[in-house]
């Protein structure tokens, strides 16, 4: 399949020195001329669309990349900031007076501030990605129709 722009533009090249041949050695009728010219611009443009298209996905990830790594630490900065929030939920389960709590929910509040923060950068990311993208999301989580929202409850 990602050779097949080739197959078509090398098609269109072979039929026009077929044509170019057929034409120096007789007088082509006009059916001939008219098909071997039909023939040629089908297979240039069909291989040219074709060529087009892919080199328009490769600039397309090109672009994209740089976001897609940057959205990716953010999220990885989210999941490390939620572990630690896990943990420290987990070590509040042994604190014995309201001081300990306290300390402990100081903490958490921080910790989940700080995931806040990382989540809005996030979504500013994806917003220059693909703001209209991501506008249709956010419309339907307004009107509570999120595509796979009852996969991700059940988990």
């Amino acid at each position: 399949m990602k050779h097949l722009p080739m197959v078509f533009v090398a098609a269109a090249i072979a039929m026009a020195a077929y044509f170019v041949f057929v034409a120096t050695t007789r007088s082509p009728t006009p059916l001939e001329g008219i098909l071997l010219q039909f023939l040629i611009l089908l297979a240039g443009l069909a291989g040219s669309f074709m060529v087009g298209r892919q080199a328009a996905d490769k600039a397309a990830k090109e672009i994209i990349r740089p976001h897609a790594r940057s959205s990716y630490r953010r999220i990885r900065a989210l999941f490390q900031g939620l572990s630690r929030v896990s943990g420290t939920i987990e070590s509040a389960k042994q604190n014995k007076t309201v001081g300990e709590y306290q300390v402990t929910l100081a903490s958490i509040e921080a910790s989940v501030a700080e995931q806040l923060v990382a989540a809005d950068d996030a979504m500013k990311d994806w917003q220059d990605m693909a703001p209209d993208d991501l506008e249709d999301l956010i419309q339907s989580e307004d009107s509570g129709n999120i595509p796979g929202a009852a996969n991700a409850e059940a988990v």
